[in-house]
């Protein structure tokens, strides 16, 4: 197919050729795969996490991607290294394009009756999985407002957001509820400065995080058995949705929720 003049590569617009990339949370395993991916799609990468040593070996297989990458070593919920974290990003490369937010998890470390809730718990998951995600959200939306380029908003939310379980998931829910909203709300203000906002949703992810749980043969199947497509989903699973909402392939798709759950939320 083409416009009568120039051939059209459909493909063309997954690639991020000259963009920048940050990604909070960077050297988790779906952060990690998924400054791979951008850098492998032509990005240069930029990735925050709290640990150099981490983020470090989570840069070099971007670099190997064939990518230039740059670990920060930075905690995201501190608004002022979240800052830092974006202003390093464009001393190294001039620019900022994208925000990943892929800092969360925790909710399997404190289940609590609602009734009876913790603050001290509430408040972690909330600074671990939504305040995170805004204060680095809007340390690199300054900075893409101010290149005047446009750019792209990619949270990291969950199945959680829209689904309730009965396993003292309280605060995990809110959070990521909270991220769906922000998520709306943020693509509704920086429209105007051509910025898009989305946000996919996993169901569970086989990480190292969760890898004491997968060896439950009866945790696994009973999980398994509640997903259409009969599998836990990859971080592999979680790369062809992130690359369209971060280049132009999703140019004119802003403030919507992905679920990448394999089938599960079609049921409920």
């Amino acid at each position: 197919m083409s416009t009568g003049t120039q051939p059209i590569n459909s493909l063309s617009v997954f690639r991020l050729e000259g963009r920048v990339a940050l990604i909070a949370g960077g050297a988790g395993a779906i952060g990690s795969a998924l400054g791979e991916a951008l850098g492998a799609a032509g990005a240069s990468v930029a990735l925050a996490s709290r640990t150099l040593d981490h983020v470090e070996a989570a840069a070099q297989r971007v670099r190997a991607a064939g990518a230039e990458s740059l670990p920060i070593a930075a905690d995201v919920t501190d608004r002022a290294e979240c800052e830092r974290a974006v202003t390093e990003t464009v001393q190294r490369f001039g620019r900022l394009d994208i925000i990943v937010n892929a800092v969360g998890g925790g909710a399997g470390k404190v289940l609590h009756a609602a009734e009876a809730y913790p603050e001290k718990d509430w408040d972690w998951i909330f600074d671990l999985n939504l305040k995170s995600t805004v204060q680095a959200t809007e340390a690199a939306v300054k900075a893409m407002i101010t290149g005047g380029r446009g750019g792209r908003v990619l949270n990291i939310s969950s199945v959680r957001g829209q689904l309730g379980i009965n396993a003292g998931y309280s605060a995990y829910v809110a959070a990521k509820g909270a991220i769906n909203s922000l998520t709306r709300q943020w693509a509704t203000e920086w429209a105007k400065h051509r910025i898009t906002v989305n946000a996919i949703a996993p169901t569970f992810v086989d990480t190292p995080q969760v890898a004491t749980l997968l060896q439950d043969k009866a945790f696994k199947q009973q999980l398994e058995n509640r997903i259409p497509l009969g599998r836990v989903g990859t971080t592999q699973d979680l790369i062809g949705p992130a690359l369209f909402f971060c280049s132009d392939a999703s140019a004119y798709v802003t403030g919507q929720v992905l679920a990448i759950d394999g089938g599960l939320t079609a049921t409920q």
